[in-house]
């Protein structure tokens, strides 16, 4: 699954812990990414997993959100369904806590 990044998504990532990033890069890889091919595939059928506990976020059109962590700090990621060379892909636009809900979409 190809993504792009929101500038807001730069700096939020470099403000995790590096425990943070490698737990966020983890359950990118082994859950998020194979959930969200299956999505993209099949958007009809294909469910996300719900420990991810993927919604759209109530406010913003187009932005769905991410539970990647519910340890302390627990984890938070905003993304919105991108094309990319005519593919489905991902644009990231925050990470982290609770706080990104103030703005969700990075802008």
């Amino acid at each position: 699954m190809k993504y792009q990044t929101t500038p807001a998504f730069d700096g939020d990532i470099r403000r995790l812990s590096d425990g943070e990033r490698r737990n966020f890069g983890r359950v990118i890889k082994e859950k998020f990414v194979p959930a969200a091919d299956a999505v993209a595939t099949d958007p009809g059928s294909a469910k996300w997993p719900k420990q991810l506990r993927v919604k759209s976020v109530k406010g913003a059109a187009g932005i769905w959100e991410m539970t990647w962590s519910f340890s302390s700090p627990d984890g938070r990621v905003t993304f919105e369904w991108i094309a990319i060379d005519g593919q489905p892909a991902i644009r990231w636009h925050r990470v982290g806590g609770h706080e990104i809900f103030k703005d969700p979409a990075g802008r």
